[in-house]
């Protein structure tokens, strides 16, 4: 991903000679440090071991959870719109106060009251920033659904990933690997057999009030989306969880109630209010909780990128439910796609697997990551276990 290369954690003694143990029996007996660079270097020399390790079925597994909140919360959106009901800020506004009702009380806990004021003081136009940009991509996607179809909006998604990626290397000096912009490439070429089998198959993108309208909300949702993800990763690599995670929600209470309370109005009272109704919203704001809970996660295993591109897999996710619950018809290339998707996260971690780099080591925390803060993901801890400086920190260092 960087320049840095990451397959020896630099800064760190490779391997330390054992102190000579002194013949007189009554002198202190010294045992030497274990030197774990042997062992490291033999997992980075195993191509195929880097596949078999936790840690990337741990990422792939994680990005296709996200995938599948993504297309759930999709859905829970679509239900509702068939309902009468589509209120774009509102209705994100329960998973903003969930947040911050749940995080901000683990950082007052933690941290102290003063502790967050002083948070909120120094840091809380920064994370006003990162609140602004998710509280709009959230607003124009669930927007976009007014206009358009589950799969033809999923299908704009991928616009994200260029933003990230663009983002990445003017601003945080992310520098790709072959392999990733290669596994890139190759998910971008299964959304063009999406995009391609839909108009084949057609229906889909017709039955749409306004497709156009809503494809461009999309786009815009997804470039907010793409400022969003590279802010939080910044964000989460320097701090712990509950403190980003407390501050996005705190903010994003403020910023999602005052733009519901302007736009969302007349929304609100002439919607539709039943027990289907209750029930989506209810699900809708539960996975998108714990979609925000584990996204961070993902993002110092991996990156922001990694994390758009294992989204693409919800238009896979996505056509299952529409086919059972919105009767989309399925196309034999979809499958295709989906496989394509697959085969392009694998590659993305080509560099990985050949010891060239670490996607979770992030170039602007400098030399050993030592601008970074260590906690559940980081490559910071990852480097000092290796060495044996410790087994990692619990709950509190998140």
């Amino acid at each position: 991903m960087s320049a840095l290369d990451s397959s020896t954690p630099t800064g760190f003694p490779g391997g330390i000679e054992a102190q000579r143990v002194p013949s007189d029996s009554k002198s202190p007996v010294t045992v030497a440090p274990v030197d774990d660079s042997t062992s490291l270097a033999t997992t980075k020399k195993s191509f195929l071991g880097f596949y078999t390790s936790k840690r990337f079925w741990l990422t792939l597994v994680i990005g296709q959870f996200l995938a599948l909140c993504i297309t759930s919360t999709n859905t829970f959106t679509t239900l509702l719109i068939q309902q009468g009901t589509s209120f774009p800020a509102f209705q994100t506004f329960i998973n903003y106060a969930l947040l911050n009702i749940c995080y901000t009380s683990f950082t007052i806990y933690k941290e102290g009251f003063k502790g967050w004021l002083n948070i909120v003081w120094k840091d809380g136009w920064k994370f006003f920033i990162l609140a602004f940009f998710d509280v709009e991509g959230n607003y124009f996607v669930v927007l976009a659904y007014r206009y358009t179809t589950i799969l033809s909006a999923e299908l704009i998604n991928f616009w994200a990933i260029v933003v990230v990626v663009i983002l990445s290397f003017a601003l945080l000096k992310v520098r790709y690997h072959w392999s990733q912009v290669a596994g890139i490439l190759v998910c971008c070429a299964g959304m063009g057999i999406l995009i391609g089998s839909d108009k084949l198959q057609g229906g889909n993108f017709n039955s749409a009030p306004d497709v156009l309208k809503g494809d461009l909300f999309m786009l815009l949702g997804a470039t907010f989306y793409g400022f969003s993800n590279v802010t939080e990763e910044f964000f989460v690599s320097k701090k712990p969880l509950y403190v980003v995670i407390g501050q996005l929600g705190f903010w994003g209470m403020l910023i999602n109630g005052t733009q519901a309370a302007i736009f969302d109005r007349t929304s609100i009272a002439t919607a539709t209010w039943n027990g289907k109704v209750a029930g989506y919203l209810i699900g809708y704001n539960l996975v998108l909780f714990l979609f925000y809970t584990v996204t961070p996660v993902l993002f110092r295993l991996s990156s922001a990128a990694f994390f758009n591109i294992s989204l693409l897999t919800a238009n896979f996710w996505g056509l299952i439910i529409g086919i059972h619950v919105f009767g989309y018809r399925v196309h034999y290339l979809y499958p295709v796609a989906f496989v394509l998707i697959l085969i392009g996260l694998v590659v993305y971690y080509v560099m990985d697997a050949s010891g060239i780099g670490d996607d979770s080591v992030k170039p602007w925390l400098g030399k050993d990551q030592t601008g970074g803060h260590e906690g559940i993901g980081t490559a910071k801890r990852r480097m000092r276990t290796r060495v044996g400086r410790g087994v990692g920190a619990g709950i509190e260092d998140a």
